[in-house]
């Protein structure tokens, strides 16, 4: 007979057991970020003082790093979270992909790093937000009391869609989305023995949107990478190991079940097995573009001493996207979610 303590334990929504050996390795990880994102705020405080700074040249009245040095903090802490999240998604889809046989490393451990990795890269993007929620409650450029000064820049930073500056107006919206998506999809394996591991693995899948939205909330707004030249082409090709990864997760997935052998698409073209060719043609798609982006360095950045052109990408677009992002996500949770077993009833 089972006894009541083994039952509770059992039936725990959360795994603290793996949460708590994570938070204890998340101290050094944490601790590292900070040490980057020092090194790249000195960067971006020395070439805004010795005038080398790109953003300068769109928004001179930054050029005092000493006064407006949150706003190179938020820089700071967005790039240190980008470079995290780059690493999170690299140890996640190696763990997710048949090992190497060479490799030095087991599942387990690239599996706890890309746990911590992902951890971190959770707070440095709400310290990037936080950073921007602080500089705007300083600036105060609209003259506001304190109370109204506080509650303005909240909205601004932290309800999508509330700013409506500029690029910003997108680029935002697209980070909280990222944002807000991050915390739920990141935090989900600690709850899986309540939702189910199928539930955890299918849903988990969507964290590499918020990759996308985060390298496209950087080119767009990331203010010291507006103009074309090496440093943002750099950034292109950054995504070109990511896509790699990405394609041979795709075409070697751990699991049996997850393989697309072409004799099974040639036997059976269901709706399922046309959907997993389908992914796998868009992604290798994708690697020729971010080769292309990379070779060629025009990726649609802005051009120097030219006015940049009307967005080509507008709010109500993205919220469309969204919605259809939602959608999927939703009926997948649906199809997924573990279905309690319905007690028989006697018939005496």
């Amino acid at each position: 007979m089972t006894s009541p303590s083994l039952s509770r334990k059992s039936h725990r929504r959360v795994d603290r057991r793996t949460l708590r050996t994570d938070l204890r390795h998340l101290v050094f990880d944490a601790a590292l970020a900070l040490a980057v994102t020092a090194s790249i705020f000195a960067l971006l405080y020395w070439r805004v003082e010795t005038s080398a700074s790109q953003t300068l040249d769109v928004m001179p009245e930054l050029d005092d790093a000493r006064v407006y040095w949150l706003y190179w903090a938020c820089q700071a802490f967005g790039w240190s979270a980008l470079l995290w999240a780059w690493v999170s998604v690299v140890f996640g889809l190696a763990r997710s992909m048949v090992p190497l046989r060479s490799s030095p490393f087991s599942h387990a451990q690239v599996e706890r790093w890309h746990r911590v990795t992902s951890i971190t890269t959770m707070l440095l993007m709400l310290a990037h937000a936080l950073a921007f929620f602080a500089e705007k409650v300083r600036a105060n450029d609209d003259g506001l009391g304190p109370v109204p000064r506080f509650l303005t820049a909240l909205a601004d930073t932290f309800v999508p869609g509330h700013y409506s500056s500029g690029t910003g107006e997108v680029a935002i919206l697209i980070g909280l989305i990222a944002l807000y998506l991050a915390i739920p999809l990141g935090l989900s394996f600690y709850v899986r023995s309540w939702t189910g591991s199928r539930f955890w693995r299918v849903l988990h899948r969507f964290v590499i949107m918020v990759y996308v939205l985060s390298v496209w909330h950087t080119l767009l707004y990331g203010t010291n990478v507006w103009f074309d030249g090496w440093f943002r082409t750099l950034v292109w090709a950054l995504q070109l190991p990511v896509a790699l990864l990405f394609l041979a997760r795709l075409l070697r997935p751990l699991r049996q079940d997850e393989r697309l052998p072409l004799r099974r698409v040639a036997k059976d073209p269901g709706p399922g097995v046309l959907v997993r060719l389908a992914g796998r043609v868009l992604t290798a798609a994708g690697v020729v573009v971010l080769l292309l982006a990379t070779v060629t360095g025009r990726d649609g950045g802005r051009t120097p001493g030219e006015e940049p052109g009307d967005m080509l990408v507008t709010q109500p677009m993205v919220w469309g996207g969204l919605a259809v992002l939602s959608t999927v996500m939703g009926a997948v949770a649906l199809a997924r979610w573990p279905r309690r077993p319905v007690p028989s009833t006697q018939v005496v």
